[in-house]
């Protein structure tokens, strides 16, 4: 696999493409993981369990990332389901992280 990037105009072949998605897919979870830690961050400063569902700043996280999308030419819809599921995880892992940190 070579590790040239390739434009996705550019591409002509199906390995090319795919070496592409391949590499955006890593990019993509690393700055998950990244995001990931802010909830851990989050988890610490936050002053009580009830804290941690913002039902409020979860509709404005889904809004700025549909916004976000029709800039960059994306499906909005598509964004909005995967950012519905993303923060519904990074939820569920700052109950966990919170629960662990203050038992």
């Amino acid at each position: 696999m070579t590790t040239d990037r390739v434009r996705p105009d550019a591409c002509r072949t199906m390995v090319e493409v795919r070496q592409g998605v391949d590499r955006l897919d890593e990019q993509i979870v690393a700055l998950i993981g990244e995001r990931f830690r802010y909830m851990d961050a989050a988890a610490r400063i936050k002053p009580d369990r009830a804290a941690v569902r913002d039902n409020e700043r979860k509709a404005v996280v889904i809004a700025n990332a549909r916004r976000a999308a029709t800039r960059h030419g994306v499906p909005d819809a598509v964004i909005a389901e995967l950012w519905e599921r993303l923060v519904e995880g990074s939820i569920a892992y700052e109950f966990d992280v919170y629960d662990e940190t203050r038992a």
